[in-house]
């Protein structure tokens, strides 16, 4: 690996980590580029080139992880964790959760409740895909 891809490499892991730190915070791309100190444009392609998704779908998976997770272990209300993780409405968290784990939120909750099985097989079994 040439010493430019590893520095491109090392810019989009600190900008990835910036989201996993701030998930929960409004985040754009123009602010991720200045973290990997690139454009907005160029950051969007190498993210997607390094990572294999957007910036945009990245930072909604790791939202709805946090969000099953909250599912899973609080009785908190659907729409006070769709808040929490950084979702600007219900619907959007709802449509959103849906899209990536298959199931609604309610849904998600009422199976891993029923399944009543070990925190580390529900995350394995249940984890969302890209």
């Amino acid at each position: 690996m040439s010493r430019a891809a590893e520095e491109t490499n090392r810019r989009m892991l600190r900008a990835r980590d910036a989201m996993d730190g701030a998930y929960a915070q409004p985040l754009d791309v123009p602010a991720l580029a200045r973290i990997a100190h690139v454009s907005p444009a160029h950051f969007t392609r190498t993210f997607r080139a390094t990572f294999g998704e957007t910036p945009h779908r990245y930072l909604q998976r790791r939202r709805v992880e946090r969000a099953m997770f909250l599912l899973r272990e609080t009785d908190r209300r659907i729409t006070d964790i769709c808040f929490e993780v950084g979702f600007a409405s219900p619907g959007t968290f709802s449509r959103t959760f849906r899209d990536i784990v298959g199931r609604s939120p309610r849904q998600y909750r009422k199976q891993a409740v029923a399944a009543d099985v070990p925190t580390c097989f529900t995350k394995a079994w249940m984890r969302p895909g890209s």
